[in-house]
């Protein structure tokens, strides 16, 4: 089999790359980055030592593509990942366009022509802003939780948000070149017959990841409590009660893997940690606090685009239809970033956050 990632030098796509080069004898693994992302060039050379060849090529770039080896399948690891892009002062909206759905629109070119199939890495921020701010929540054990006691809309259940929860906007600039893509790839499979798998991931999140406090959460609170930099609980009271799920690239890659395993394709999943793997902000913070000791966030109520008070995906329907479910506990996953910020006290300026 042969595998092409775009986006290799990425957390998602150099952790899938490690993990599918482990798996496999025989297997033939190649992928693209631009590089353009502060700390790429370290996961790139790590590549290298296994012997995985990186081409720099810019997906936005139909032209980059001409040039790459042949696939069987192509995982879109390629992204501009955070959920304030767009809207940031450091991406404009059509860096932001052109380069999630543009981008999608030359890969699934690239897949027409060599007929492979394709793997869209998705996100979990294509569902409603407004549906998930309705949510019915209370407070339990400084995290927000859903109110048994209140009706709860379509899509949501007790182990989190289902692939049939509204994607009506807004859903952030980032959301709509996501759910965008994901339209586009199940037109491609609907009328050329391109193999496509699309997974709505939770919030990646282990060692090695280039966190910021838009994107990679759990990664960036970590190395930022133990740089005793400043943080902050912004929005929703200023408590730090929001939560989040978070999933290993190595469970994602393991699900990637099954999906290349299997004929044909087609089918849309969550793909996160689930409840299990889930936690607000200030249990996050007394996690820290007991690993690194006290450091206090600031506690700021100020709203910021976008931001939602509680999203966990519910897998199941991966689940029951895969057979897969996420085996990296939240223990192991908040151990080994507490590890490597031990050892890389310098990580957040290396990576540019």
């Amino acid at each position: 089999m042969k595998v092409l990632i775009s986006g290799i030098c990425g957390f998602a796509g150099s952790h899938i790359a490690r993990y599918l080069r482990e798996a496999h004898e025989g297997i033939t693994i190649s992928g693209f980055d631009s590089l353009a992302r502060a700390g790429s060039e370290i996961n790139r050379t790590a590549l290298k030592r296994l012997g995985i060849p990186v081409f720099h090529g810019d997906v936005r770039v139909a032209s980059d593509l001409e040039t790459l080896p042949a696939a069987d399948w192509v995982i879109d690891a390629a992204a501009q990942p955070s959920v304030l892009a767009g809207r940031d002062g450091r991406t404009s909206s059509r860096q932001l366009l052109e380069h999630n759905l543009l981008g999608t629109i030359n890969l699934l070119e690239y897949c027409l022509a060599s007929r492979a199939g394709l793997i869209l890495l998705s996100t979990s921020r294509v569902y409603s802003i407004a549906a998930l701010i309705g949510l019915p929540l209370h407070e339990e054990s400084s995290a927000f939780v859903l109110d048994a006691a209140q009706a709860w809309p379509e899509g949501v259940g007790r182990e989190g948000v289902g692939e049939e929860f509204s994607t009506d906007a807004p859903i952030s600039l980032y959301g709509a070149t996501k759910l965008a893509s994901e339209r586009l790839a199940q037109e491609y499979a609907g009328g050329f017959g391109v193999p496509v798998w699309i997974n709505r991931c939770g919030v990646l999140a282990g060692a090695g990841q280039f966190g910021t406090a838009e994107q990679g959460i759990f990664s960036y609170w970590i190395h930022a409590h133990h740089a005793r930099r400043s943080l902050k609980y912004l929005g929703f009271g200023g408590h730090g009660f929001q939560v989040r799920d978070a999933l290993h690239p190595r469970d994602l890659a393991a699900m990637v893997d099954w999906q290349m395993q299997s004929s044909g394709g087609g089918q849309l999943f969550n793909v996160s940690g689930g409840h299990a793997n889930s936690m607000s902000l200030k249990q996050l913070t007394c996690w820290c606090n007991d690993r690194f000791g006290t450091h206090h966030p600031v506690e700021d109520g100020s709203e910021r685009p976008y931001d939602v008070p509680w999203l966990i995906l519910d897998s199941s329907r991966a689940t029951a239809a895969t057979g897969w479910k996420p085996k990296i506990g939240m223990e192991e996953i908040l151990g080994e970033i507490a590890e490597h910020a031990k050892a890389h006290p310098d990580w957040l300026e290396r990576s540019g956050a």
